[in-house]
């Protein structure tokens, strides 16, 4: 089960903004990735709870931030409920839905899951309709990403070869570009981040978690 830790920048001056500390594996459902952001003073952010199926969909998604809960997951397209943290009953509760392929958000978790749930080959290329919530209110939005698989290198590392997709990342709307690096499932660097600890070697990622 790697744990690891990012560091958080601004992406235009590299203000720190803080880190993210992880953990993601493998298991019954699909895979799983748990982690918590902290401020540089280290008061805590975020949470993020993201559990894939199989086929790498949205199975559940816990998101809690700035006092606010989201809970989600895949149902004929996304279906959230988004409340209060001090509302435990979701009594006030705000639901959505939309033909989206997933979710995204700020954490790397994410970007994972978007990878693995296209499955290019090198090469291709893709469009994916996702809800992103970001910020301390996790406002829900949708938007149109488009990947492309650049290319898989091989390295060499102590554990054995290690093999490193590059994407490129797109949002349709606004045009802003990314480059993302991803080794099984943890990212290896993106925009806004860098891996600067990790205890043990990624999972490589299975065609199908359930065998």
């Amino acid at each position: 089960m790697p744990n690891g830790r990012y560091a958080l920048h601004d992406t235009h001056d590299h203000t720190p903004l803080g880190e993210e500390r992880f953990s993601c594996a493998p298991g019954a459902a699909g895979w799983r990735y748990v982690s918590k952001t902290y401020a540089p003073d280290g008061t805590v952010l975020a949470t993020t709870d993201l559990t894939l199926d199989s086929r790498s969909r949205p199975l559940r998604l816990e998101l809690r931030s700035g006092g606010w809960q989201v809970r989600g997951g895949a149902v004929d397209g996304v279906a959230w409920v988004r409340a209060a943290a001090d509302d435990p009953r979701a009594e006030h509760a705000t639901e959505g839905h939309d033909r989206a392929h997933g979710f995204t958000g700020t954490s790397p978790g994410f970007l994972v899951a978007t990878a693995r749930l296209l499955r290019l080959d090198v090469g291709a290329s893709s469009r994916v309709r996702l809800v992103s919530f970001t910020g301390d209110a996790l406002a829900p939005r949708t938007l149109d990403q488009g990947w492309l698989l650049e290319a898989v290198d091989t390295h060499d590392t102590d554990s054995g070869p290690l093999h490193v997709e590059r994407y490129q990342v797109a949002d349709l709307e606004t045009g802003e570009q990314q480059i993302v690096h991803l080794a099984g499932d943890v990212v290896l660097a993106a925009a806004g981040l860098e891996l600067e600890e990790l205890e043990s070697p990624p999972n490589p990622w299975p065609t199908d978690f359930a065998g």
